[in-house]
């Protein structure tokens, strides 16, 4: 049984608590961190631009929303479980609660995920894959109506 404040286990098999994917997952077959830090940095190029995304990040803190991004998606696709190591559990709603997330912002983050995703350009079903989870964060992530 898990709690809120157990994490439900995830599918991807590894060696122990925190160890190696024992499966080859999707963070593998696109080609590990430096495909998942290009995607990112690609991504927080737009937003940084975005005059409705932007003020939602705080202006000295870029490298450490990359980080927070790059380390959540490769754990979430099988990679290290760096982010969880370091921050505990996403807690993606709760962390997001404080920032007014609309239909605008959801479709000005999806603009700039969907723009380094194309800049990817990974498989067809990992991207299938990606595209339809980050569609559906988004989607989660909308606490305000507008």
């Amino acid at each position: 049984m898990t709690t809120p404040e157990t994490p439900k286990p995830r599918l991807t098999l590894r060696e122990g608590a925190t160890g190696n994917a024992v499966t080859d997952t999707l963070w593998q077959q696109v080609g590990g961190s430096a495909t998942f830090e290009r995607i990112v940095r690609r991504f927080y190029a737009g937003v940084k631009e975005d005059p409705v995304l932007a003020p939602m990040y705080p202006q000295d803190d870029w490298e450490g929303a990359i980080w927070r991004l790059q380390t959540f998606l490769e754990q979430y696709w099988g990679g290290p479980t760096t982010y969880q190591e370091h921050r505990g559990h996403p807690r993606l709603r709760m962390r997001h609660n404080a920032f007014p997330i609309n239909t605008l912002a959801r479709e000005r983050w999806l603009h700039h995920m969907h723009a380094a995703l194309d800049e990817a350009d990974l498989a067809p079903m990992a991207d299938t894959q990606f595209r339809d989870y980050v569609e559906r964060a988004a989607l989660a992530m909308t606490n305000t109506a507008g």
